[in-house]
């Protein structure tokens, strides 16, 4: 199982194995990780699963498709760099991810 860093907006991180075919998100809820509300429940209908990707891994994870790229401009301080953990599917690929939370969720 793939290893994802997960890091909270004081710098504190996580790792955790998370099951290839899941997102990012569920991995984050499955395992208890603050700064991910997910209130939507991954059907990408809100953005309090908003996280930053780790500039070296930007470019190694699919484009955000346009429907996210919307709900994305609602999120708290969003940045060139923020995705939607639910829309993030993990692979072997994506071993060593690492996302940090904003400092609040929408």
């Amino acid at each position: 199982m793939p290893k994802i860093t997960y890091k909270d907006c004081q710098g504190n991180s996580k790792i955790i194995e998370v099951e290839s075919g899941l997102s990012v998100m569920e991995g984050a809820i499955q395992n208890e990780i603050p700064g991910i509300d997910a209130d939507c429940g991954g059907s990408m209908a809100c953005a309090t699963c908003h996280v930053y990707i780790n500039e070296n891994w930007f470019n190694k994870i699919p484009k955000a498709e346009d429907a996210e790229v919307d709900m994305i401009d609602m999120a708290f301080e969003p940045k060139k760099n923020s995705r939607l953990s639910c829309q993030i599917i993990v692979t072997d690929d994506l071993e060593g991810l690492e996302v940090s939370t904003p400092e609040k969720q929408t």
